[in-house]
């Protein structure tokens, strides 16, 4: 018999009250809890929850997410394993469920139900309806990931109500993704059987959606961060309400999870029980998790932290084991191999990249800091001239290299990144992960495309003069690295960029959105300009 104590001011959410009490454990579950009047510090909280989070956005496989996470305090986190699925489909998936139980922290997966992202993409691999029945009876699956196909559920699409059912009849939640639906549109949404939303970017939209039943994910990432517009659902509405991340790169992991929203909800004010509880209990109720919420009887999944307002974690508990304590991870990683997948061999040439215009009028992209909504804009241009960059008026070029075939690359224009020299270049581009560049010149973008080629991923910042590269062999979208190794090599390309003049804190993550037709205004795909709200392709000049 594993048995152990630990003491401290035991601090339980849902029932709004802490005391000092010593907390028994044994055989990973909690025994006893004795209440001690004179038990000060430190204090014993439920582990945080993660509640969308999709794991490759770290660039980190999920062990190594793990490592890093339990750091600060996360016991567990709700995954939808969809960028991996876009890649490499049903086998990626289950390298990741296989890698993360090799870990002592809680995932819980979801299955993809939008693979391709929508039937106008073009991806590694197809998620079937016949795949999601298959593995949403799996005991492995406790949801169905992300429904980004709003339009295909409004007007009855059969695939995408063959998902929604075989997930319903199974009693397993259905993860939603309207941006911006309202309406009877969103009514017939809801109806379906979608229960949350993590795309709100103000408070009307979320509490829309929450009197029609549906949790809110208040979401504070990489790149998309829209705590600060709906905070104060935490007040009003704190039993519908969930925190996560959805997408962040190795520096915010680095630097803090779930513990760095909460820190920031109490630091304004709001009540602690509350902002707990979203962190923790919600997302146990909403999925049926096996996480512990500090009962005798449960799991022994909870954290150690010096007090209420930093919420720097001292230890982190997992199913009764002591992963994290002292600054220092507690578990050693398994070694692996990477796994083979398709990517193309050939990069553009100069005269690939070359723009001519074709009308006096063209449709450029503009990038929104710290949103993944994107502005439609048209630029006056001379018919039959070759479009250039052009960086006085921010107008960059955008470059979309097919990962999957060696076809010709598509061309567009930007505007809000401000870079002044070189080029970025990656093979992260939601969902798909085609390879993606923004540059000020075609050589640049040449440079960093090649580089991206014959690496087979990563990310990679070049100018005629230098090129900087973070490898990322796991399906071009992860590395079997310590975090902070990929971090620290994230941050110094990070630094390039922005030193280069570009105006967004998180250009590589902005930029992978760029690609993501289900979020509007205009975006870009493999056969062009994409309008996301009449969902067609559109011409780049007219």
């Amino acid at each position: 018999m594993n048995e152990f104590t630990v003491s401290g001011v035991v601090v339980l959410p849902v029932k709004r009250e802490r005391f000092g009490a010593h907390v028994t454990v044994s055989d990973g579950k909690i025994v006893s809890i004795l209440p001690d009047p004179q038990v000060t510090a430190p204090y014993i909280m439920p582990g945080f929850i993660d509640s969308h989070v999709h794991i490759e956005s770290s660039m980190l496989i999920p062990s190594q997410f793990a490592y890093m996470a339990v750091k600060h305090g996360t016991v567990g986190v709700v995954t939808d394993p969809h960028e991996v699925a876009n890649v490499a489909g049903v086998s990626g998936i289950r390298f990741m469920v296989e890698n993360s139980k090799e870990v002592p922290m809680k995932f819980f997966f979801g299955v993809p139900s939008c693979v391709p992202a929508s039937p106008l993409e073009k991806s590694g691999a197809v998620i079937t309806a016949q795949n999601v029945k298959d593995l949403i009876n799996e005991d492995d699956f406790f949801f169905l990931a992300e429904m980004m196909n709003y339009p295909g559920v409004i007007y009855g699409d059969k695939e995408v109500f063959e998902k929604l059912s075989v997930t319903a009849e199974v009693g397993k939640p259905i993860d939603g993704h309207a941006p911006g639906l309202q309406g009877k549109d969103l009514e017939a949404y809801v109806k379906s059987g979608i229960t949350t939303d993590h795309e709100c970017s103000n408070t009307d939209e979320a509490i829309e959606k929450i009197k029609l039943g549906q949790k809110i994910q208040i979401r504070e990432g990489s790149a998309a961060r829209n705590f600060n517009a709906l905070s104060t659902l935490i007040t009003g509405y704190p039993n519908s309400i969930m925190f996560c991340t959805d997408d962040c790169h190795p520096d915010y992991l680095e630097n803090g999870h779930i513990n760095k929203i909460v820190q920031r909800a109490i630091s304004k004010g709001y009540d602690l029980y509350d902002v707990l509880t979203i962190a923790t209990t919600i997302p146990v109720e909403h999925y049926k998790l096996p996480i512990g919420q500090l009962n005798v009887g449960d799991p022994a999944d909870f954290i150690v932290v010096h007090d209420l307002i930093s919420f720097n974690v001292k230890e982190t508990y997992v199913s009764g084991v002591k992963v994290f304590s002292n600054e220092s991870v507690l578990f050693e990683l398994p070694k692996i191999t990477a796994p083979d997948f398709s990517f193309r061999t050939e990069f553009p040439s100069i005269d690939q990249l070359k723009v001519i215009a074709k009308g006096s009028n063209m449709n450029v992209i503009e990038a929104i800091p710290g949103e993944l909504l994107t502005n439609w804009l048209v630029e006056k241009v001379t018919e039959g001239e070759e479009i250039q960059s052009n960086i006085e008026k921010d107008l960059l070029k955008i470059v979309l290299l097919d990962r999957y075939s060696n076809t010709k690359p598509v061309l567009g224009f930007i505007k809000g990144f401000g870079l002044e020299k070189g080029a970025i270049a990656a093979s992260i581009a939601h969902d798909s992960h085609h390879l993606l560049a923004v540059g000020v010149d075609d050589e640049s973008i040449q440079r960093a495309l090649q580089w991206l080629v014959e690496s087979r991923g990563g990310l990679c910042f070049a100018t005629p003069e230098q090129i900087s590269g973070v490898r990322l062999p796991y399906y071009g979208l992860m590395a079997d690295e310590q975090g902070e190794v990929i971090s620290k090599r994230y941050q110094s390309i990070n630094k390039q960029v922005i030193d280069a003049g570009c105006k967004i804190n998180a250009p590589f993550m902005t930029a992978s959105f760029m690609a993501l037709t289900v979020i509007p205004n205009l975006k870009i795909n493999h056969n062009g300009l994409f309008d996301v709200n009449k969902f067609c392709s559109v011409p780049l000049f007219h």
